[in-house]
Parts: C-alpha cells; sequence; structure tokens
C-alpha cells in the first residue's frame, strides 16, 4: 500500500481532481503489469520498476497538453502493453479509445488490464493502423512507433476533421531524442511540446509530445 502511494505521488503533484476510482485504477497498474510481464513480455524489466515516471506519467503528458471533451475517439496506434491507451482512458473516463497493435499477444495484456480495472471505455483490435478502413477517429495517439513520416501516413486517413476544446483533431505522438532530421524527411510542420517543461523529473528532459493537425 505504501509503494503504491509512493507511486502515485509521482502523478498528483501534476494533475488535480481525480476520483477515488481513478486513484484506485492508478494505483492498480503495477501489480498488475508485474504479474502480465511474468506471461508474457511487454515491458522491459529494467522499465517495470519504473513504470509510473517512464509509462504512465509519460503517457500522461498527452493530458496535460489535450483536454479532450466527452464522446471523443481516439485511437492508439502501436499501443503495445497499452501505452499511452491505458493511462489517458483512465484519465479520460468519457473518451472512447480504441487500442490497436500487430502483435496479439500484447493485446491480451491490455485487454486483462483495462478488464481488470473496470475501464469500460476502452476497446482493442488486432491489425496494423494502416489496414483499418472506413473507420474515423478525433485524434490519433501514438509512442515511439515510427517515424514522423509513416506514422503520419498512417495516421491521417483514420483522422475526422473537427475541433475539440480547444485542439483541432489530429495526431499527438511521444518522441524522444534528436527530431530535427527526422521532422524535416516528414515534411510536416508539427507544434512540438517539450515534456520537460511540463513535468520537472530528469527522465523527461529531450522528450516531446509532437502534434500535428489534421
Amino acid at each position: 500500500m505504501e509503494e503504491a502511494k509512493e507511486n502515485l505521488e509521482l502523478i498528483l503533484p501534476y494533475f488535480v481532481d481525480f476520483t477515488p476510482v481513478q486513484l484506485q485504477q492508478f494505483a492498480a497498474l503495477e501489480p498488475l503489469y508485474k504479474e502480465w510481464n511474468e506471461k508474457i513480455n511487454v515491458i522491459s524489466r529494467k522499465d517495470i520498476d519504473g513504470l509510473y515516471l517512464k509509462h504512465v506519467l509519460h503517457s500522461l503528458s498527452i493530458a496535460a497538453i489535450a483536454n479532450f471533451k466527452p464522446g471523443t475517439e481516439i485511437i492508439d496506434i502501436g499501443t503495445g502493453g497499452g501505452f499511452p491507451g491505458i493511462p489517458l482512458a483512465i484519465f479520460f473516463p468519457e473518451v472512447q479509445f480504441h487500442l490497436v497493435d500487430s502483435i496479439g499477444k500484447k493485446l491480451k495484456v491490455v485487454e486483462g488490464v483495462a478488464e481488470n480495472i473496470g475501464l469500460k471505455n476502452v476497446t482493442v483490435q488486432h491489425t496494423r493502423a494502416e489496414e483499418i478502413k472506413n473507420r474515423k477517429f478525433d485524434f490519433v495517439v501514438s509512442r515511439a512507433v515510427t517515424a514522423l513520416k509513416e506514422l503520419w501516413a498512417w495516421s491521417s486517413p483514420l483522422i475526422r476533421k473537427g475541433v475539440n476544446e480547444e485542439l483541432d483533431n489530429g495526431l499527438l505522438c511521444l518522441k524522444g531524442g534528436d527530431l530535427a532530421m527526422e521532422i524535416s524527411e516528414s515534411g510536416l510542420r508539427p507544434q512540438c511540446f517539450l515534456i520537460g517543461d511540463l513535468f520537472h523529473q530528469e527522465y523527461f528532459k529531450g522528450k516531446q509530445v509532437l502534434y500535428i493537425k489534421k
């Protein structure tokens, strides 16, 4: 219980007004992921102990810059073990999240975690993003899946035009390192948010949220 409290204290300085249910859901993530990771390795051994910093809070950097209104539909491309989708689904319980990955066993973990903590706003699909047809979303979210040029090629056909609160519908992706070449090669002009300006931990230095509007 003490460990769960310490983990939540990584998140709580940055956000207010979590419900008791949300706090319980966030607190349940570490034991669940540790249990699942023993069966299906979705988080590296060295990262599992830093779950709340490297995965949960990192995912929530999107929530720090985007306020999704109820009813918004979001697809998480290449969700892996459920990041950023699962933490965002906890944060925005009235927003619908569709988590997709090309590796089916990873989605078993996502489904298991979502079911265990009672997330009703998460669906999963075993597919590649480029194979999804006849379906549109307000936003695409993603974390370190592929180069920006390719990610936008997959994302753009899936995004419907519209405005969500103060943000036009589009792509929000988590990236790290020197992105100058990657951005240049994409031919895009993303808006870049430095996560180190949002969260003070050293881990976030050099990490960014890139936003491209539809």
